[in-house]
């Protein structure tokens, strides 16, 4: 299954999250990419650094099916070497009087596989670790940690491109897993 090639290169446009919301009720919703920066005109926030901080709430599950990031003039994707699909940890926030609701994805350091195009990756949960974060029964350190050597597959890639697949079959899939994560 495939829930959508992730670029971190595309307009800040609405992506599928799934949150759990102050109640207990999880959601899955369309939200902007990018918090609202400190500065007034400054470049919303995308990308958070996990190190040293706590998230006690407000976490949300990014899913996708591979990344990709651009290193040295060259075009890389990235997926699990299994070929599942996964999610990146994220933090989502309410929306103020200056700013819609909406999330950033979270960072830690980049493991084996992904060291060699840059120092830093977006945080992969697999399948399997989705609750431990959105329900908080982990500490972040336990969760927010690179996966072993050669859990990814990487390739070159023609260009960095923002990749849909199926709307209909993206939403089956992510209803099912929010429904899972409700339950």
């Amino acid at each position: 299954m495939s829930a959508r090639a992730f670029d971190s290169d595309v307009p800040l446009d609405e992506c599928r999250i799934i949150i759990r919301r102050y109640g207990g009720d999880v959601e899955m919703l369309e939200l902007p990419w990018g918090l609202q920066p400190k500065e007034s005109g400054g470049r919303p926030f995308t990308m958070v650094r996990a190190e040293g901080r706590t998230f006690p709430s407000h976490r949300c599950l990014v899913p996708a099916s591979e990344f990709r990031h651009r290193s040295q003039g060259k075009n890389y994707s990235f997926r699990l070497a299994n070929g599942d699909w996964f999610y990146f940890a994220g933090i989502w926030r309410p929306a103020t009087r200056n700013w819609p609701e909406a999330y950033a994805i979270l960072t830690i350091q980049a493991n084996d596989d992904i060291a060699p195009y840059h120092d830093r990756q977006l945080a992969v949960l697999r399948r399997e670790e989705r609750a431990a974060w959105l329900e908080m029964t982990y500490p972040e350190h336990e969760v927010l940690r690179p996966l072993p050597a050669a859990s990814f597959l990487v390739r070159a890639s023609p260009r960095v491109a923002h990749r849909l697949n199926s709307r209909s079959e993206e939403c089956r899939i992510l209803r099912h897993e929010a429904q899972t994560l409700a339950k």
